[in-house]
């Protein structure tokens, strides 16, 4: 069985949500103070285990309305597990709720109600369909949980106790192999006797029983022996204790202490096969590791995830770490989006990349190539900017400063498809999905056909700034899929061809390919010299870097942008930002407006 579906209203930040769970491994991703906390404290409500820290809900936790109204009402949560086999239906029986003639599935709830006007709250938990069937301590025992709080200390539940993690797993293995455990026993009270045997033991233990009978004379003394704390396989566990290369567990990085820390829970968890549920929530995983580390650690969550074996476990990752997002597979993906009035959820692998089956798959593996760390910033963006290449990566943020706007400032996100795979990021965009404003920034490229000795052939057009552009085919695919959240904005052509279209723009990308190739910029400027209107001179200037022919070596698009956005950000003219990244910025920069209406 798995969690499938949890419901929190109410509480904190989340007014109301619905997640819905994958079995085995689940990353909740999301900005700062979204409430991915709240998410964590809500699954421990039912799934937290002893040795967790206290979960203390007050008044102070009801939802706050934005509109100023008074927090007010009972904090809910309902939990679905689904996936129950024969004895998990026996076991939370009470809870069952048809879903069709031969399948069920476990419902479980909880609600924080205030006692009094001190702010205190009562929990009351039931199960099934009518709130008058409590939930058992049987259902609760059944429901095992481990909670991994950010910033923990590891090394603490490394070291040896009665119910340190070592101890509970070495006592479950020794369940399982009943002649280990005794043949332990044995080597210990046989060591224990070989001990006492040795002079310093047996010193020790003379001089305290001399003076324990000088102080309180023949009478009144107890008999006494010196020996071991741990003469039996049980004491023996809780004395347990982890090396690293020989050093104490103290002396351990805390990234390594906290990867040691989770192998431990996890092989506790795997071996203990009394819970019919097991599930590991670890809030923010990647704190105090490095990002090949990271990337190893959710390597391993997803091998635990994809082994099938009975009763596995499931995982809950919080996270705001881009390398977790950016590796984790977009099926065990949940998306914690604030779209302005209250936090909503959205499912990547709910997307509809393509009416076919074929292509959506393809586009959806295609996705997941290109989601490298840098990419998945889109899951914590506020406001995005997609563009085709390194070029506008560059260049559209000194555009905007241009402007006067710092798009850091504002929240913006800048992300480069690589192309034009834009086909594999807008499925994921609108109202429903990841709810921010996206101005897509692509380019015209408008081609006609021409004859020539009876054969067609398609070629690229140069327009002027007031030519009525037929844009390609790619760019109208593009704009059938704007919704108000996402617009599609192109130009005459290109981005260099657009910005060579002004005369106080030729001049500054002469300076900045001076700067790289002189001999091209000066071959530019002579034939620039020989045109006659902004249009001509601009297919020389586009032409001379980007279309050389003959043979003749292209400079490089994203090398020029680099040198061309420090040429903008150090002079002091003015350069003519074209109207279409001008409205792609507004349109970013005054989502907020735009996600109000929406919702």
């Amino acid at each position: 069985m798995f969690l499938s579906k949890l419901t929190i209203k109410n509480f904190r930040r989340l007014d109301e949500i619905t997640f819905n769970f994958v079995d085995g491994l689940n990353v909740i991703v999301g900005e700062n103070n979204i409430g991915k906390t709240a998410l964590v404290d809500a699954l421990r409500v039912i799934l937290a285990s002893h040795e967790d820290p206290y979960l203390r809900i007050t008044e102070d936790d009801i939802f706050q309305p934005k509109d100023g109204r008074e927090a007010s009402g009972d904090i809910t949560f309902h939990f679905v597990f689904s996936d129950l086999n024969e004895s998990d239906e026996a076991d939370f029986l009470h809870a069952l709720v048809p879903i069709d003639k031969e399948k069920f599935e476990a419902h479980i709830h909880a609600r924080f109600s205030l006692i009094d006007a001190s702010g205190r709250m009562r929990l009351k938990r039931w199960c099934g369909e009518h709130e008058e069937v409590g939930m058992t301590s049987d259902m609760l025992e059944n429901l095992r949980g481990v909670y991994l709080q950010p910033l923990r200390d590891a090394s603490k539940g490394l070291k040896p106790g009665r119910n340190s993690q070592l101890a509970r797993l070495m006592r479950l293995i020794g369940e399982e192999d009943t002649l280990g455990r005794q043949s332990v026993d044995g080597l210990v009270r046989a060591f224990e006797k070989l001990l006492k045997r040795k002079p310093p033991l047996v010193s020790t233990g003379n001089s305290i029983v001399e003076k324990h009978k000088d102080m309180l004379g023949e009478q009144l003394s107890q008999e006494l022996s010196l020996g071991l704390s741990g003469a039996d396989f049980k004491e023996l566990s809780s004395k347990l204790s982890i090396t690293t290369n020989g050093m104490e567990i103290d002396t351990n990085g805390l990234g390594y202490n906290n990867l040691i820390f989770m192998a431990v829970v996890l092989s506790e968890m795997i071996k203990d096969p009394s819970a019919a549920y097991r599930g590991l929530i670890i809030e923010e995983p990647e704190a105090h590791l490095h990002p090949q580390l990271q990337v190893v650690l959710l390597d391993y969550f997803q091998t635990i995830a994809a082994s099938k074996v009975e009763k596995s476990i499931q995982l809950f990752v919080t996270t705001h770490s881009s390398n977790f997002a950016s590796l984790a597979n977009l099926e065990n993906l949940t998306c914690m989006v604030d779209r302005n009035r209250s936090v909503k959820v959205f499912n990547p692998r709910e997307a509809t990349f393509d009416t076919s089956k074929a292509k959506a798959e393809k586009k959806r593996k295609k996705l997941e190539r290109y989601l490298d760390v840098t990419k998945a910033e889109l899951f914590f963006a506020r406001k995005l900017i997609l563009v085709e290449g390194t070029a506008e990566l560059m260049l559209i943020g000194v555009l905007a400063k241009q402007l006067g706007y710092d798009l850091q400032k504002y929240a913006v996100s800048i992300i480069s498809v690589d192309g034009l795979n834009f086909d594999c990021f807008l499925p994921l965009m609108g109202q429903e999905k990841l709810a921010i404003p996206v101005a897509v920034i692509t380019d015209a490229d408008p081609t006609k056909e021409e004859n020539s000795s009876g054969t067609k052939k398609t070629v690229p057009l140069y327009p002027s700034a007031s030519d009525n552009v037929i844009a390609s085919d790619n760019t109208k695919s593009l704009k059938e899929q704007e919704c108000d959240l996402v617009k599609v904005f192109f130009g005459v052509k290109t981005l260099e061809y657009d910005l060579a279209l002004h005369e106080d723009n030729r001049s500054i990308m002469l300076d900045a390919l001076s700067e790289i190739h002189p001999q091209i910029a000066q071959s530019i400027k002579d034939d620039i010299k020989d045109k006659a209107t902004d249009q001509e001179k601009a297919k020389a200037l586009f032409c001379g870097m980007f279309e050389r022919g003959d043979g003749l070596k292209n400079v490089q698009k994203g090398r020029f942008a680099q040198e061309l956005a420090y040429q903008v950000s150090i002079t002091s003219a003015n350069f003519v930002v074209p109207d279409y990244i001008r409205d792609a910025i507004k349109h970013v920069i005054e989502g907020g407006d735009i996600l109000d209406e929406a919702f």
